[in-house]
């Protein structure tokens, strides 16, 4: 694990950065669905 070279060190970014664009990915459906189910009540 103490791999420090530079291309280790960007697999690494990329990694976190897909992850944080699939958990805001994930909340930006859920409010959809939220907004989408409270039109249908109307």
């Amino acid at each position: 694990m103490g791999d420090r070279s530079p291309k280790s060190v960007n697999k690494q970014a990329t990694q976190k950065q897909t992850k944080a664009t699939a958990v805001q990915a994930g909340k930006q459906q859920a409010i959809a669905a939220k907004q989408a189910g409270n039109l249908k009540k109307k």
